[in-house]
């Protein structure tokens, strides 16, 4: 009988670490579609594709001039959406130091060096892994770079 016990205890411990719960962090823009920004499973945080765009749907490093011209910053656009991230782990109690993986996607390679850069600015040779691709399009036109990170936080017991 207490072996019994023993064992339901271990096993709902187990189920409490290891189920995983999904997050949508209030002052950051709306996912579009039915996603989280955030999950976690168990010590892990996974943080889905992440983007410049602003929670009024403006998109930071994207302007029209007054001819209708569009300037896109990767620069800027690098720099919002690591800084994006940082605000999503932050809500988990985590930070850009927990990171373990990052994956970038690309409308451009072009714009490698310009990511590269602000990339450089956040991170080093300790820093998370990472992986970089080009990809066809993002979900807005104005849209230069999306990336996705897992971290490393295990929770305070």
């Amino acid at each position: 009988m207490r072996e019994d016990r023993i064992n339901a205890r271990n096993t709902e411990n187990l189920m409490t670490e290891s189920t995983s719960q999904g997050r949508v962090v209030p002052g950051k823009a709306t996912p579009r579609g039915r996603f989280p920004h955030l999950q976690r499973a168990g010590d892990f945080l996974f943080v889905s594709g992440t983007s410049a765009r602003r929670p009024d749907n403006t998109i930071v490093g994207a302007s029209v001039d007054a001819l209708g011209t569009v300037n896109l910053d990767i620069r800027a656009q690098t720099r919002a959406v690591i800084e994006n991230i940082r605000d999503i782990l932050c809500a988990e109690g985590a930070n850009l130091s927990n990171l373990v993986d990052i994956s970038a996607f690309l409308v451009n390679m072009n714009d490698f060096g310009g990511y590269n850069e602000v990339y450089g600015e956040f991170f080093d040779e300790t820093g998370p892994t990472r992986t970089t691709v080009a990809v066809h399009q993002l979900p807005h036109p104005h849209l230069l770079i999306e990336i996705k990170a897992v971290a490393y936080a295990p929770r305070q017991r």
